[in-house]
């Protein structure tokens, strides 16, 4: 292993040179606006997830919807903090989150399905998780090593979102 350098009098200097630029600094090597963008398209996923889970939360019926509708409504809370980590982000990198109801939808990764039965939202969620997971993942790999925070929120999202499509492929199989 090589020796560990820095030119830490430099690194002091542009830390003082350039405070209005927060939590963003020179090592930063990813392009700010594009990750922007996307990080507002997983914002606007997590939300329609939420919104999604809440409504099957409360839609489902029937002899075995009780279990069912405390992971619908676990979910629907888990999904609402990735939500708020991901705007979090957003505001660290120096821009808005997009929490504007008017195309919500278009800018999501994952479809607002409502499914009837409970086996059709179970059903549902799980077809969400998985493109969450194929999107995180593109994402992931997108980043690379150009904004190693952002890819490590995204993997700790992406992480809890195989749990999820774990959870319902359980119980869509418990259900058939």
């Amino acid at each position: 292993m090589d020796k560990f350098l820095i030119d830490l009098k430099k690194i002091r200097e542009n830390a003082r040179k350039h405070i209005e630029e927060g939590a963003v600094t020179e090592g930063y090597k990813a392009d700010r606006q594009q990750v922007l963008k996307v990080l507002n398209e997983a914002l606007a996923t997590e939300i329609v997830c939420v919104l999604r889970y809440k409504r099957h939360f409360y839609m489902a019926q029937g002899i075995s919807s009780d279990s069912v509708k405390a992971e619908f409504l676990q979910h629907a809370n888990e999904e609402q903090q990735h939500a708020d980590w991901i705007a979090e982000r957003i505001t660290q990198l120096g821009g808005e989150p997009d929490f504007n109801p008017k195309g919500l939808a278009d800018r999501s990764h994952s479809e607002y399905v409502e499914g009837k039965t409970l086996l059709d939202m179970i059903k549902e969620d799980l077809v969400a998780e998985r493109i969450a997971i194929q999107t995180y993942q593109e994402i992931i790999r997108w980043l690379g090593d150009g904004d190693p925070t952002t890819k490590i929120l995204i993997e700790q999202i992406n992480k809890m979102e195989e749990e999820h499509a774990n959870d319902m492929s359980d119980l869509l199989t418990k259900m058939s």
